[in-house]
This record gives C-alpha cells, sequence and structure tokens, in this order.
C-alpha cells in the first residue's frame, strides 16, 4: 500500500508546507503560518480519508529524524552573527534571560492557578524557542511534542501580530531592545516582523532566536528542579 511507504508521509508533509508557502504570500498576514495551515490541511486529509496517524508517522518519522541536524545548523547562524554577539552580548544574555525567567514564572503561576497537568506545562515551557530546539526540549522534560509544536506556531503568529503594538506602546524602547525582545519571546515568526521594522532590529531578532534556544534548553531544567 501506498500509505505503507514514508515517501507517503513526506509527500504529504511537504505538499501541505507548499500550500502553506502559496497561501502566506497572497495574503501576506501574519496569521497565515505556513506551518500551522500545513498542520491542518494534514489533519483534514487524514480525517477525511480515514488514514491513521501511525500511517502517516511513518513518513514523518524520517522528518523528525532530521530535526536534530537542523538544530545544530543553528550554530552557523550564530557564527555568522558573531559581530553583533560581540557588541551586544551583555544586552542580549540579559534580555534573553530575563525573557526565559518571566515566562517560566508565568506559566508556573498559571499552572498553579488553574490546576493546569504537569505534561501540559512542561509542552508550554519550551513555546518561545524554534521548533526542533522546543521539540528536542519537550521531549527532555516530560511534555508532549504536539503540544509544543501547536504552541510553538501560536506564539510566534502572536508575537509578530503584537510586536508592532507593543513598540507603539512602549515608544522608548531602542532598536536593540526590540530585536531582542522580539526574538526572545517570538522566534523566526517575529524575527520576520523585525526585520520589517528594522536593520539593527532584524538582526538583533535573529540572533536572539539561536541563542535564546541555546538558554532554554540550559535554563529551563533547571528551574524546574529549582520549584518542583
Amino acid at each position: 500500500m501506498l500509505t505503507s511507504s514514508p515517501s507517503f508521509g513526506i509527500l504529504i508533509t511537504i505538499f501541505a508546507f507548499q500550500i502553506g508557502l502559496i497561501i502566506k504570500k497572497k495574503t501576506k498576514s501574519d496569521l497565515a503560518n505556513p506551518l500551522l495551515i500545513a498542520m491542518i490541511l494534514i489533519i483534514i486529509f487524514l480525517t477525511l480519508t480515514g488514514i491513521s496517524y501511525t500511517q502517516y508517522m511513518i513518513g514523518g518519522n524520517m522528518i523528525h529524524y532530521f530535526l536534530s541536524p537542523l538544530t545544530v545548523a543553528l550554530g552557523h547562524m550564530l557564527y555568522r552573527q558573531r559581530a553583533v554577539i560581540e557588541k551586544y552580548f551583555l544586552s542580549l544574555i540579559i534580555g534573553i534571560c530575563s525573557g526565559i525567567v518571566t515566562s517560566f514564572l508565568i506559566l508556573k503561576l498559571l499552572g498553579t492557578l488553574f490546576h493546569l497537568p504537569q505534561e501540559l506545562l512542561y509542552s508550554l515551557y519550551p513555546k518561545s524557542i524554534t521548533t526542533p530546539m522546543a521539540i528536542s526540549l519537550s521531549e527532555i522534560i516530560g511534555g508532549s511534542p504536539a503540544i509544543t509544536v501547536v504552541m510553538v506556531v501560536v506564539t510566534g503568529i502572536t508575537g509578530a501580530f503584537a510586536a508592532p503594538y507593543v513598540v507603539k506602546l512602549f515608544p522608548f524602547l531602542n532598536p536593540i531592545a526590540r530585536g531582542i525582545g522580539i526574538g526572545t519571546s517570538s522566534h523566526a515568526v517575529g524575527t520576520s516582523k523585525a526585520l520589517e521594522m528594522g536593520e539593527t532590529e532584524g538582526a538583533l531578532s535573529g540572533t536572539a532566536i539561536g541563542l535564546c534556544g541555546i538558554l532554554t534548553v540550559l535554563i529551563v531544567p533547571f528551574l524546574i528542579k529549582l520549584f518542583e
């Protein structure tokens, strides 16, 4: 059967993502995230055809396998931005670490107030880093990678949509602070909006993506042990 071949899941994923890219290009809307559109299309397709998730993941797992090398490749991006890192090193580290700790504490507080399951919280903690690293961290700390992926997409879209309004609300923020804040809170999707704001914002936001991922992987497990 076609569904028993790894090519099936791979081709379905690529096709759905390409449709997402086309919709994004046509609409030019921050809400039209290609990854989110691809997820919705795949869910609809599997539901209508009766194909099981297990059958789809025969090929899907091969895509998942390449997420680890992709994570390592982020190091190249950091290397290319080494001049920016050297110039704004202290601002980057303080800004990113503040964002990571604040996000963790807010989620922890919400989890306590609404009695959220631990697995859900563990799935939410990596929401502000890029997808490959978020999936790996979610698996390590005991979260659900599926939930994490959805939240990463939602966080990115929300950040990109809200960024211009936050900048208007706090006009005293300089380009450095804007870039670090956007990259730390809403990764690649937000960075696309930061690039529209200016070269400095885009460069700092892009640099913050890689650093935020690395620091989140180091800090979040420590915070979990500290508070739980």
